[in-house]
């Protein structure tokens, strides 16, 4: 494939993740509040997103496999439909459904959505491995790029959501979402350039599993770092902010929406820019300087739930010190797991080879999504037996492991 080619191939790519991620984040918002203020649970919203984590297990396995015997653009347009079967299905919500009917059908929806996120993220980090330059640190800067402009455009996501939750409503914000991201679809059919890869008549399902320690280990790696930031991230920190900021009248919880909506959309933006920011800050070149750097890394993003765990525990109750710390600390966590993430996100490529890349980006994301499969269960649970202190201890404990497995990468 010529530069250009390569390059614009990588653009309409890009693209279509945005546009698929902005979705996602708003319609993770959208769910999230809109649930919590018919009175669910913090156990039941997270029940919400169980099965769209587990459809990301189950899809990213299976998606590495599809993408190479049927190629990269039919796994990505897929996707996209699928987002837009998803809105159009929770449009179909009734509001006179008891509520374990409305959970048992928003988990459908959710898992369909869970579903078109993995296959178009699986499709665009494969195909940077396809399309990206050879020469120096090309490789680390296009998936950077491609991974942290996905993550801020999925805080806009957040934000949207929110904002129009309190603006619009839940049905009018589904229409309009489902209508834009179709006329999304059908531009970047026209537009896809040819020359990413059509896919292997000769590949095998077992193939996926990798047989290369490196990968095995980061992907465990990558499911306790994903279920760390899970845990406190889609129940624990919105309800806590919910519960300090709203005074429970309709007025009260459309400004709570957007107070909550724009932490989150910050949280996520402030990630997505730094990890877009990785190869400069970092300055390193070679496969094995960014290896050893993604064991410093991850332990240094230790210490911050650590603290903010502590600090919980010693005010005892929600108070505006208190929140204001939880503000501070976990944009810093967010800051540098961004560069813990940027590196996972390189090193997976770095580790695999062309004729394999979509097995083992499938098989990766496998396990990021266990974790946070894990990490949306366990926010639930923990932030109803001990609150958003347990929630932060567990994000401890969970990046301690992902510490202890890092060390075996060589």
């Amino acid at each position: 494939m010529t530069q250009r080619l390569g390059m614009a191939a990588y653009i309409t790519v890009t693209a279509a993740y945005w546009a698929l991620m902005l979705t996602d984040g708003a319609l993770r918002m959208l769910v999230l509040l809109h649930f919590h203020t018919l009175g669910f649970s913090p156990v039941q919203l997270a029940y919400l997103f169980v099965l769209y984590e587990v459809a990301g297990v189950i899809t990213n396995l299976s998606a590495g496999y599809i993408a190479a015997r049927f190629g990269l653009t039919s796994t990505l347009y897929t996707g996209l439909a699928l987002q837009i079967a998803a809105l159009i299905g929770l449009i179909q919500l009734n509001p006179t459904w008891s509520t374990a009917a409305s959970v048992v059908f928003v988990m459908a929806v959710q898992g369909v959505s869970g579903v078109a996120k993995d296959l178009a993220k699986m499709s665009s980090k494969s195909a940077v491995k396809v399309l990206a330059p050879t020469q120096g640190d090309g490789l680390f800067r296009w998936v950077a790029f491609l991974t942290g402009s996905k993550n801020a455009v999925k805080g806009l996501g957040f934000l949207l959501g929110a904002s129009a939750l309190g603006a619009l409503g839940f049905v009018p914000t589904l229409v309009a979402m489902a209508i834009i991201l179709t006329l999304i679809l059908f531009g970047v059919i026209w537009k896809m350039p040819s020359g990413l890869p059509r896919g292997r008549k000769d590949v095998k399902f077992k193939d996926v599993l990798s047989k290369n320690s490196n990968i095995n280990w980061l992907s465990a790696a990558r499911t306790c770092l994903f279920g760390a930031r899970d845990v406190w991230f889609v129940v624990g920190i919105p309800i806590y902010f919910y519960a300090v900021w709203s005074d429970g009248t309709p007025d009260g919880n459309r400004e709570t929406f957007f107070q909550i909506g724009v932490f989150m959309a910050i949280w996520v933006i402030l990630y997505g820019l730094v990890q877009a920011s990785a190869p400069r800050l970092l300055k390193a070149k070679s496969e094995t300087d960014l290896t050893s750097a993604a064991k410093h890394w991850v332990l240094a993003l230790f210490f911050v739930p650590a603290i903010l765990t502590s600090l919980t525990l010693i005010a005892g109750e929600p108070a505006p010190w208190l929140t204001g710390s939880l503000i501070t600390g976990l944009l810093i966590f967010g800051a540098i797991f961004a560069i813990n993430s940027a590196l996972h996100s390189y090193l997976i490529l770095a580790f695999t080879t062309q004729d394999r890349v979509t097995m083992d980006v499938g098989f990766y994301y496998m396990a990021n999504a266990t974790g946070r499969l894990i990490g949306t269960l366990l926010s639930g649970l923990t932030y109803q037996i001990g609150g958003l202190a347990l929630c932060l201890a567990t994000a401890a404990l969970l990046i301690a492991l992902s510490w202890i497995t890092m060390r075996h990468l060589r």
